[in-house]
């Protein structure tokens, strides 16, 4: 006799599929290398240096005993911590995945750099560098993605307002109807007719003038 499968736990697989992660962290990946290129490109036509790619994929660059150095260890910095913070604020969205995905994203660079350049970075500015824009992305996208999950959830209140005003109505009914008859008097006087507040027969409004009693 086959044995029944247990079914998988709700948004167990479709949470978090292997493909979509895979994608994220691509997307990831890329804007981190567009931003630092973007970057390293305006920060060598700006200090007149020659723009190579080393500086993207080498480490030898950055450097704390010259001021090229620790522009480079900076530039790392807002690229690989603010940037980058907000790249998975937008893509991932969620809290509890940031370090995660900022961690991944630092350890794959470091991957690249060292096949790159054939050794390990040596220098430590650079693994400063690299540290600080994991802390600064860290701290940074978990804030923003807290914010965004405590963000209220408006669904419109049209429903809400409705069901209140139901209540009320109901709640107007069981009183005795005075507020029904407050509003049908206000709307019979504006027509000329209405009802008195014992209800024992109706009225007339007529024009009092002088012409009248003659």
């Amino acid at each position: 006799m086959a044995r029944r499968r247990r079914p998988p736990r709700a948004g167990a697989i479709s949470e978090l599929p292997p493909l979509k992660i895979l994608s994220q962290i691509a997307a990831l990946q890329g804007l981190y290398y567009a931003g630092a290129l973007a970057l390293m490109l305006f920060t060598a036509l700006v200090a007149g240096i020659k723009f190579n790619l080393d500086l993207v994929f080498g480490w030898d660059a950055v450097r704390g005993d010259t001021t090229q150095g620790w522009m480079l260890g900076f530039i790392w910095v807002l690229d690989g911590g603010l940037l980058m913070a907000v790249a998975i604020v937008i893509l991932i969205g969620r809290s509890k995945l940031v370090l995660d995905f900022a961690l991944s994203l630092h350890a794959i660079h470091l991957v690249i750099v060292t096949l790159y350049s054939g050794q390990l970075p040596r220098h430590t500015a650079w693994w400063i560098s690299m540290a600080a824009a994991s802390a600064v992305s860290v701290a940074l996208a978990t804030w923003g993605c807290r914010y965004r999950e405590l963000r209220p959830i408006s669904f419109g209140g049209g429903g809400a307002a409705s069901a209140t005003g139901g209540n009320g109505g109901e709640h107007g009914n069981h009183d005795g109807g005075e507020g029904g008859d407050d509003e049908e008097q206000g709307f019979s006087r504006g027509r000329g007719r209405g009802r008195g507040r014992d209800g024992a027969g109706e009225y007339e409004m007529v024009n009092m003038d002088g012409g009248g009693g003659r």
